[in-house]
Formats: C-alpha cells, structure tokens, sequence
C-alpha cells in the first residue's frame, strides 16, 4: 500500500497542509469508509447527493488515522490536525493513485469487457502469479472510485498489476485508462450491458476500444478476434494486438474442449500441453485465450501459465458448480446476467451429459434499454425443449423469457413467477428436483437470485 508522508501525500493529491508540523508524520494506506478505518491510514471523505464523509472527520481522528483530506468548499476543518486541503476530495483520490502509479516500476493489465472482465483478470492474475508478484482488482472496484482505491492498496515492490475497468457511459474507460497506463489491454467481448446508456452495441464497442487510449507505446491490445465490431474498428492500429477466439486466423484459437463437472480442458493451436480450467463453459474457456496470450507476452513459461489455471479462483457466483446434501447438482451464475451470457450459460447447460432433469431457473437481465422485452423473449425462444426438462422464470421481464419459451415448450414445463412470489419459486424447484438432476440459476445481480440457491 502507498506509504508516504503527510507532506508528501500533500504533494501528490495537489492539496496545501493546514499544519506544517505534521509534514513528517507517516501515512500508511488510504480509505474512503469511515467504517473501515485503520491506524496510521489517509481519510478521504467523499461527498454525495446523500451522503457527506466529512461529518466522520473528527470520528475518524478518534480512529487514529494519520491525515484527513479536505475540501475547500466545506465548512469548519478540524483543528490543530493534520488536514489537507484540496478542492474536490474525489479528485484528489484520483489524482493521488495516478502519481501513486507513475512512482512505481509496475507493469499494468487493463481488462475491460461487456461479459467476463473479472474472471479474466482473475484468470491473468493466476498466470502471472506464478512467477511475478501480482496485485489485481479485489471485488467490483472497477470505476472511478474503485480503481484509484485498488492502485493505492497496491504494495510498492509489486510487479505486475491487473486492473479491471468497467463503465456505464462513455468516457468512463478512458479516464480509467488514461490513469492507470496499461502496458497490456485486454477486451473480452462486447456483449449488451449498458445499452440502456449507450444506444447500441457500437456504441459498446467504441466505449470499450477507450481502453487503448492509456496504452503504453510499446503495448500490446489482446481482444475477441470473433467480433466484427472490434475488428472492424482495428484495422492496422499503431500498437501491437493479439487475437483469440475459434477461428484458425487468430493468434490463440481453441481447437476442442471437453466439459466435466470439475472444469474444462482444451487445446489451443500450436501449444503442445493441453490447459485445463475449474470452472465451467466455453466462454470461460475463452478468457482462458486472454489470460495465456498475456502470459506469453510477459514471458511465463508454457508450463507455469498451464498451473497458474488449473488453481485458478474465481470471484464468487460465476458458473460455480456446487451439490446440495441431496445430490442435486448447481450452477451459480447469479451474480450478473445479458443476453449473450445468459445464451452462453443456457448452451453450457444444454451440453452437459449424465444428469437426470435439468431445470433453468432464469431471472431479470437489467440495463438493456429499449429492446429489453425483445432481448428477454429471444433468451426463451433460445431454449431448446429436447435438451431442458422444466424453464422456471422470475421477474417483470422475466415473463417475456416464459412467454418466448411458450412458443415451443409445453405449457406445464415452464413455469413464471412474478417478484414477490420467490418464495413460492423456491418451494416449487424443491418439488421438481431430485437427486442427479441440474440446475442453472441465472439473472442480474439485483434479482438477488442467489437466495434460491442457498434455501436449496
């Protein structure tokens, strides 16, 4: 984590110390929460429409942090302490991570995406933590506020850092970007999060090549060869690029993979030794493309990328296989949803052999924008009555999954259930499943759709 003093900290956020006297006291670490707070750390009080970090300044002190940040615009510092003044406390975080940053001999990976970004940055971290020390993005601390947080708690004789960087609108990526000086992009897909801002799928595109505008001159872009929207958009750039995807023309293609409940092996051409993932689908498998082309760029060799995925971890609710005490099989994938990954998780589902009933319980995709009920009856219309046994569905939007559904399932297998009745979902999955069977459970993160796995 950072560790300077007060004056230097002083310095680097652009902000004049009320007290001269404390110029040489220690700080170790920065937080935004006054609920976290440790000894000797950096207060920086943000300020929102509902909420005011400066009115925890005093308690903060109590706390024994070393210094507190400033704005110039509230009223009544506290003093006789070590105070900084800056005039806008959110920027000075900012503009504290990037001269953070530009001290420190560290290479960067930016990873953005619509899907995937963070178990691909999950995936490079294991790689390149097999020969260098790494430090990555911890949770959703992927905007603004998150990623100066993540550059600061970064210790100083880290090697390698890997970022995640999402975005709601554009320009978000290319602040991100511009902050933390990737030497190494890297663009999973483009999927359709946020189209509710954005418009288009272009306009997710354009958002998302925003990430290159930081590049290092000597730095390398690794993004989805399989997506015109990219490609298009890529021709003869002034950087390096790496390509992966299914196609013999990339620079990483997946030859073939076979699926079991621990993970997935696969090849890619012209590797000799096979990889293998714990963790399911081939758009993991995918990502797994990403993380072995960066590790190849940053010289890890063959056999260490390979052990760095086999005990890969993965941020939680992301197509984790888990059995209930009654042998029934299921696959979390909670924690977020669009249509390309619910499409994704569907066909993982639909290939996979040896279980009874397989049972899809799907929820709410959020952010869609206009074509949103469009999009949700596509995702039922997808679902192919030969491979699932019974559609459960759950929220406003997700009737439109149901009512696709309907126009090629029978009645009785598909089931709908409005917001309030999840209780009612979770006692009708108990009665439909049984030992051996599979279940998919899938939706936006808030449809909290991860209850129904732990009544399970």
């Amino acid at each position: 984590m950072i560790t300077r003093t007060v004056k230097e900290i002083a310095e680097m956020s652009e902000g004049v110390l009320t007290n001269e006297a404390f110029e040489g006291r220690l700080i170790k670490g920065v937080s935004t929460d006054s609920r976290k707070l440790a000894k000797g750390q950096l207060f920086i009080p943000l300020a929102g429409e509902r909420f005011n970090g400066h009115v925890f300044a005093e308690q903060a002190f109590q706390e024994g942090v070393a210094a507190v940040l400033w704005n110039r615009s509230e009223p009544n510092p506290p003093e006789g302490k070590p105070v900084i003044l800056v005039d806008d406390t959110l920027e000075a975080l900012q503009k504290l991570a990037k001269a953070y940053r530009n001290q420190l001999d560290v290479k960067v990976v930016g990873v953005t995406g619509s899907n995937g970004k963070t178990t691909t940055k999950d995936m490079i971290h294991a790689v390149l933590g097999t020969e260098y020390k790494v430090h990555k993005t911890e949770g959703n601390y992927n905007n603004h506020i998150g990623l100066p947080l993540t550059i600061l708690a970064m210790p100083e004789d880290t090697e390698v850092a890997i970022l995640e960087m999402g975005m709601s609108a554009k320009g978000e990526i290319d602040f991100l970007t511009r902050l933390a000086r990737p030497d190494i992009a890297v663009i999973t897909n483009i999927g359709e999060s946020h189209l509710l801002e954005l418009g288009s799928r272009e306009g997710i595109a354009e958002a998302k090549l925003e990430i290159v505008n930081g590049l290092s001159k000597e730095g390398t872009l690794i993004y989805v060869g399989d997506e015109p929207l990219l490609t298009e958009r890529l021709n003869q750039p002034p950087y390096d690029t790496k390509t992966f995807g299914e196609d013999p023309a990339f620079d990483y293609q997946l030859e073939d993979m076979t699926q079991t409940e621990e993970g997935t092996a696969f090849r890619v051409r012209g590797i000799e030794n096979g990889f293998f993932i714990p963790v399911l689908g081939k758009h993991n498998v995918k990502n797994a493309l990403a993380a072995i082309a960066a590790g190849d760029l940053l010289n890890v060799s063959r056999a260490h990328i390979a052990e760095g995925l086999t005990k890969l971890k993965v941020t939680g609710m992301r197509l984790e296989l888990v059995k209930t005490p009654d042998g029934v099989a299921i696959i979390n994938d909670a924690y977020n949803a669009s249509p390309t990954s619910m499409k994704a998780a569907i066909e993982l589902v639909e290939q996979m052999k040896g279980y009874g009933k397989k049972i899809l319980v799907l929820g709410d995709m959020l952010e869609l924008g206009e074509g949103e009920k469009a999009f949700h009856e596509e995702i039922g219309q997808a679902v192919n009555p030969d491979s699932i046994d019974f559609l459960f569905t759950y929220g406003e939007l997700g009737a439109y999954i149901a009512k696709g559904a309907l126009k090629h399932f029978p009645e009785h297998r598909v089931l709908h259930f409005n917001p309030e009745e999840k209780d009612s979902l979770k006692k009708t999955l108990k009665e439909k499943a049984n030992t051996g069977d599979l279940i998919l459970v899938k939706a936006s993160r808030g449809m909290r759709l991860e209850d129904v796995i732990k009544d399970l």
